[in-house]
């Protein structure tokens, strides 16, 4: 990271952004106390923040301090800033908690007088949740199914697991570009999220695979439920930035045998499904 450029008056401040998501893996979990007003993001080495990525500008947004508040305010971007998942027309009005995107990177706003408490406990969700989606991640995932299937075992109930991935997803991030391809990935969770039961376990298995956790749940109801995410998903109408991508999914479903030992083996099973899935012509169910 470059030392900040000259200008732009220090003020003492403990309100920071922190990365939850980056393609840098160097940036994850970093922290950036707004102590320079204004606070310039951009590709190019005179900004306090400096971002790599086509998708970045050299001189892309800054954030600046009002008498009120923190401003977030664009710079004439190429591919435009994002609050909150909602690309900005020229600036916005911060609130603790906002997550703003450049580029391929999501920080999150900190500020009240417990930033340091907020910060560290962001810290630990980074650990479960992916900051993209904002659903489980595969860590959450592993552990949740290794405690499903010692209660399933227990009271000998069914256990099962659904693994789907996005149909052709390279070939929507070639054509439409990476910013297209994370709204793809967001818009499918937010999607598959609202069909989910308290009682599931919905992740980011990584890239763009995912996986659900269905306890109590037999094999047919498992594939009745794939069927109607994979309908969801073929009918939902995705539109980023003017361009329409055609998105489907392809979904393996795997039940807890008496043989699974580990999480592993119950999702090598769905996986292997999801594999046949994709190889008898994708957009479909397998079980």
């Amino acid at each position: 990271m470059v030392q900040p450029p000259p200008g732009g008056g220090s003020k003492n401040t403990t309100d920071c952004l922190v990365v939850i998501y980056t393609k840098e893996p160097t940036l994850l979990g970093k922290r950036f106390v707004l102590e320079n007003n204004p606070t310039r993001v951009g590709r190019g080495a005179d900004n306090h923040i400096v971002l790599d990525g086509d998708s970045v500008s050299r001189r892309h947004a800054h954030f600046e301090q009002r008498p009120s508040a923190w401003m977030v305010v664009d710079d004439g971007s190429t591919n435009g800033t994002y609050c909150n998942d909602e690309q900005i027309s020229r600036e916005v009005v911060l609130k603790n908690g906002d997550r703003v995107k450049i580029g391929p990177t999501i920080f999150k706003f900190l500020s009240g007088a417990d930033v340091e408490a907020q910060y560290h406990e962001e810290i630990y969700r980074m650990t479960i949740i992916d900051g993209l989606t904002q659903i489980h991640n595969k860590r959450y995932l592993y552990e949740a199914l290794e405690r499903e299937i010692i209660r399933g075992r227990r009271h000998e109930r069914d256990l099962a697991i659904l693994l789907f991935d996005i149909d052709h997803f390279k070939r929507i991030n070639d054509v439409h570009g990476h910013l297209a391809g994370d709204f793809v990935l967001k818009e499918v969770a937010r999607i598959v999220q609202s069909r989910i039961r308290r009682d599931e376990v919905f992740a980011r298995y990584g890239g763009e695979e995912f996986a659900i956790i269905l306890p109590e749940t037999s094999i047919e109801g498992a594939a009745a439920l794939g069927e109607t995410l994979r309908q969801k998903v073929a009918e939902h109408l995705f539109v980023f930035q003017a361009d329409s991508i055609r998105v489907t999914i392809s979904v393996g479903v795997a039940l807890l045998q008496e043989g699974d030992r580990t999480a592993n083996d119950l999702i090598k099973r769905a996986d292997e499904r999801l594999y046949h899935a994709k190889n008898s012509g994708r957009n479909r169910v397998c079980a």
